[in-house]
């Protein structure tokens, strides 16, 4: 009977694990084609974004500062924060670290209202704040990533290397992300019939579209990407849980009722994983782990979001709560 070795299994496995760490070497070669396509999404996903801008829910969110600002300052300023700290305890490659920190310097996304409205919390205010961070995006996304991604050392390797102009990064986001915020709440306010109408698609679509990219790319490099989705997995968890907490935290420390918890919670655990995903295939094609990143996020936070608003529902159904 032949004997089985299990000495070049386990080399190749070595090797795989290696390779794993190779990630910064690892691109999704999305090709000039794809090149385009993606900033075709950015500017439908922004579009989309900005048709979910209206004065009145700018207004209820002016109408509690405490709230708006405490919100704000733990979505583009704790959680980043606590990510350079996750960033240096797990030793993450440059790529990874960047796209952890793009992650954190976007917006909510639209997902969150959904996941409050699921969890019996403050739709309301959850519309409001998501309006008020998607407002702010078109600055402030682009301003905080440069300022985090450079307090990183792994995160500014990324950056230095790939050396974007400020007189570039300025173009590129008034091409790719202002433009198609300006019209898209044009549209909003001359054809609303017509924005209600593409208002619900947009997101999904375009997150689908780029999870699909993503998996090829994966797919066209599997020996790094597999091994590797187990090494950034647990950072990536942590980070998002952090987020939950930090949400939580603020809650209770502007001593809102409990659906207002809740809302708060989900807007600042769930982010627009779309933006970044579309952010990183634009500016960082060539660093395959920052599109990882943000693909895996934009997958682990809207299962964390269902399994926390489902506690919460069984939560109300156990004590009695309509």
């Amino acid at each position: 009977m032949p004997t089985l070795s299990v000495a070049p299994l386990l080399v190749d496995v070595v090797d795989a694990v290696a390779a794993a760490r190779d990630i910064d070497d690892f691109s999704l070669d999305v090709g000039g084609g794809f090149n385009l396509a993606v900033k075709l999404m950015i500017g439908l996903l922004l579009l989309g974004i900005a048709l979910d801008v209206r004065l009145e829910d700018l207004r209820a969110a002016l109408r509690h500062p405490r709230v708006f600002a405490a919100v704000t300052a733990a979505q583009f300023v704790i959680v980043p924060l606590l990510t350079l700290g996750l960033v240096a305890a797990f030793d993450l490659p440059p790529s990874v670290a960047l796209g952890m920190l793009l992650v954190v310097s976007g917006p909510a996304g639209s997902m969150s209202n959904l996941l409050t409205h699921r969890a019996r919390g403050d739709v309301a205010l959850s519309v409001s704040l998501t309006t008020v961070s998607s407002s702010m995006a078109a600055v402030v996304t682009p301003l905080a990533l440069a300022f985090w991604a450079g307090l990183s050392p792994q995160a500014s390797q990324v950056l230095d290397a790939v050396d974007l102009s400020p007189v570039e990064v300025l173009g590129e986001v008034l091409l790719l992300i202002v433009t198609p915020f300006a019209l898209g709440i044009l549209l909003a306010r001359t054809r609303p019939t017509l924005a209600a109408r593409i208002r619900p698609a947009v997101e999904p679509t375009v997150l689908v579209m780029l999870l699909l990219i993503v998996v090829g790319g994966l797919a066209s490099n599997l020996r790094v990407g597999a091994p590797y989705l187990l090494d950034v997995g647990p950072a990536v968890v942590a980070q998002n849980v952090l987020s939950l907490l930090v949400g939580a935290g603020v809650a209770v420390l502007c001593r809102v009722p409990a659906r207002a918890r809740r809302a708060i919670t989900l807007e600042t655990g769930v982010r627009n994983t779309a933006l970044a995903l579309v952010l990183a295939l634009a500016f960082f094609p060539e660093y395959g782990g920052v599109a990882l990143v943000c693909g895996l996020w934009g997958v682990w936070d809207v299962a964390t979001g269902f399994a926390l608003a489902a506690w919460w529902r069984r939560r109300d159904a156990h004590s009695g709560v309509a």
